[in-house]
Parts: structure tokens; sequence; C-alpha cells
């Protein structure tokens, strides 16, 4: 009897739960799945350049400007004046930095040498024949412990010193000598820009900073959005007419009031959800020629945006996180796989692309990833994690040679009185 009664109810259920549209269990599928259409994958796969493109296109570069400068606050060094015999001359040695998978920092270059740091945070000054002329450390034995990682801009006598440990101060270049020094709440993770009596940095919380040149007391600071991991990826601030203007860890381009730290305007570039995501998440240097900014990231996507209001003139689909370079009115970069693309600053238009790792077997090619490049009137040069460094003609776009600068991870190139020096662990490596 009691199985009768069970049956009975259950043939009653199953006839007001009806399996069509208007059923409430459709319903709540059918709701799901308009949720799930409105998750976007942070990583998936995209579509990336696998093929050169135009290589009959010859460039013309009879009329470009080279120019001879190694600070910019707009990141735009553009064909820099070099002779390219690309001889190695000598190596400046420093400490080498321990457990390191990147080598993104920048010497200071001087008329007379140069200054850079070791794996304790020790400052070391040397002049033009590689001799150390001071080395000093302003750092406590815990400090020390942290392997703090420098970075500088140069004031006239004075080095200004942002680090890894939430340290800054500024030092006499001439003694090394401490003029000031402070503390932040976090460690900094970006280069320094100075403009008149102020300097700007980011920290690892996504805020930008504004300091007194001379003292060291903080002007403003503006926050933005934070993530909840940490990234890997240096941030990038440039100093135009009025504007700073930076990228944080979530993809979020600023540019603020550079009296005042008031935003002036924000372009977010990413989905809320790359909140989650950012170790992996990586972003070029932003470069700018007074009117648009450039940049790109490892998410496929390579930026135009207007200056003055922050729209976006155009969007491209290339991979790279490497900074790009603007001569004239073309834009060149180089994407994570290795292809070096010629792109109109204009419209953003790919006008040719070369594979720069053809002679690299294709078993192999997958494990290099290229660091950053420099340019002059006629080469590009381009470092990579395997230590070489690739010599490519700009006018026709071929491979010229391959120089093996380190066994392991070097620099970007950096262009300097017609020389040319590449860091890599435990020495400078300088070439005319």
């Amino acid at each position: 009897m009691t199985r009768v009664i069970i049956l009975i109810i259950s043939l009653i259920l199953l006839n007001h739960c009806s399996f069509n549209e208007n059923s409430r269990i459709w319903k709540n599928k059918e709701k799901n799945l308009e949720s799930e259409k409105n998750i976007k994958k942070v990583f998936s796969e995209e579509k990336k350049i696998s093929s050169e493109f135009n290589q009959e296109l010859k460039l013309d570069f009879t009329k470009i400007k080279t120019n001879s400068r190694i600070i910019d606050n707009k990141n735009n060094f553009g064909a820099q004046k070099y002779g390219g015999l690309l001889k190695k001359i000598g190596t400046y040695k420093f400490g080498k930095f321990e457990e390191i998978n990147q080598l993104n920092f920048k010497p200071v270059f001087l008329e007379n040498g140069l200054i850079f740091f070791d794996k304790k945070g020790s400052i070391i000054r040397y002049n033009n024949n590689k001799k150390v002329l001071w080395k000093k450390n302003h750092y406590s034995k815990a400090e020390k412990k942290q392997k703090p990682k420098l970075n500088f801009v140069l004031d006239a006598e004075n080095l200004l010193v942002t680090d890894s440990v939430a340290k800054y101060y500024s030092i006499n270049i001439n003694s090394g000598e401490l003029n000031w020094s402070k503390n932040n709440t976090y460690p900094f993770n970006s280069d320094i820009k100075k403009y008149k009596d102020n300097f700007f940095v980011i920290d690892y919380k996504n805020t930008l900073r504004c300091y007194e040149i001379k003292t060291g007391n903080e002007c403003w600071n503006l926050k933005t959005e934070d993530s909840f991991t940490i990234s890997n990826s240096k941030l990038s601030l440039i100093i135009v007419d009025d504007l700073v203007v930076f990228s944080n860890s979530i993809g979020d381009i600023t540019a603020a009031d550079i009296e005042t730290g008031l935003i002036i305007w924000q372009l977010p570039t990413q989905s809320s959800s790359i909140i989650n995501e950012t170790y992996n998440f990586k972003v070029s240097k932003l470069v700018s020629d007074g009117n648009s900014i450039y940049f790109s990231n490892n998410k496929n996507e390579f930026y135009s945006i207007d200056l003055k209001n922050g729209i976006i003139n155009w969007k491209n689909e290339i991979s790279s996180n490497i900074t790009p370079v603007i001569t004239g009115n073309l834009i060149f970069t180089v994407s994570e796989d290795g292809y070096l693309l010629a792109i109109e600053k204009n419209k953003g238009n790919i006008i040719r692309v070369t594979d720069l790792l053809k002679s690299y077997k294709l078993k192999k090619r997958k494990d290099i990833q290229p660091v950053g490049f420099a340019i002059d009137d006629t080469t590009l040069y381009l470092t990579n994690s395997d230590g070489k460094m690739i010599l490519a003609d700009l006018s026709i776009g071929n491979i010229k040679t391959i120089e093996k600068v380190s066994g392991d991870f070097v620099s970007r190139p950096f262009i300097f009185n017609q020389n040319l020096f590449v860091i890599r662990n435990g020495s400078i490596v300088q070439y005319n």
C-alpha cells in the first residue's frame, strides 16, 4: 500500500514540473548559462602572430634622426647614435645577484663612468676605466639580507634611490654619502621620474607617490585599485607637460595633475577578474610622442591612447611586454614570440613582420623570451632570455648577426655616448 501511495505522489509532482521552456528548472539553468557568458578567462588562448608579412617592403631610413638621450620623461628614446661595431671593450664588475629571474635595472650613465649596485644593495661608482671610485652601503644587516634591488635617477650632483625594501634616499654622487633617508610603507615597483623640485615613483600597492627632492617629504599620493597578488612586472610612469601618467598592476592607465595629484582621466584596459591574476600579467613601459601614449601587454593588446583625454585611438592584436620604440611615423616592437613588427603610428596598421628567431630550432625557441631592444639609424639590437643579442637590419628586416653576451639572463641594451651596454649577472658589458 505504501509503495502505491509513493508512486501516485511522484506522478503528481512530475506532472506539475513539466520539462518545457517555462518551467522553473530551465529558467534557473538559462540564468546560470547567461552568467557564464559574462565570465571571461583572463589568460585564455589568444591568437598570436606566427608568420612573416610583407617581407619585400623596404623601409626608408635615409632621413632618420638619431639622438644621444639616456634619460627621457616620456620614455621616447627613438633612434640613438651608435657606430654599431659591437666590439667588446670591457666590463664593470659587481657582486652577483641571487635568485634572480630578470635584470630589469638601469645603470646611471655619466660622462666619466657609471653607477650601479650589487647583491647587498651597495652602490658603486666606476670611472671610464672600469675602476671603482667609491662603494657605499646604506642598509642595516637585516635590510642587506633582503637583497634590495635599486632604481636610480640623477639630479645634478645627487642620486635619488628607491628600492624593493620600501626605502628611499638621496646620496651625493661624488662621495656616496647620504643627504637624507626615509621609509615608505610598501616597497617600490617602478622607475623614478623627476620634474622640477619633485620626483615620482609607484609602490607595490599601486600608489603613485610624489616626494620633494631636497627633503624626501611626501607632497601627495594617489591610490589606485590594488590586486590580490604581487605583480611580477615593473610598473611604468611618464611625465608629459603638466601630467604624470602611470600604469598599475591590473592594467589601469591613470593621468594625474603633476602639481596636485588629482586624477585627470583613467582608462581600465582589463576586466575586473584580472585582479586575481596580476602575477602573470605583464605590461610594457609607457611611451609617448607628446600627443599619444603607446604600450602593449602579454594579453595580445597594443594600445594607442590620446594623451589629453585617455580615449583609445586604436588597438591592435600584438602580444608583447617590452618597450616599443618610436621613430618618425613608425613604431617598432617585438612580440613575445620573437617577431619584429613595424607599425604605422597614426593608424596602428602593421606594415611588416619579421621573424627574428628563424635561426632557432622550434623546440628551443619556445623557451626564449625577448628582453628588450634599442635601435640606431640602421640596426635593431635585441637581447633575449638565452643571453644572446640579435642584430637585425631595420630597412629590410634581415638578421645581420647574433652575439652571445651571457649564458644566462641579460638586460635590455642601453646606448650612451655611442657605446652599447648590456647588464649580465655580475657585470655590465660595454661595446663600442
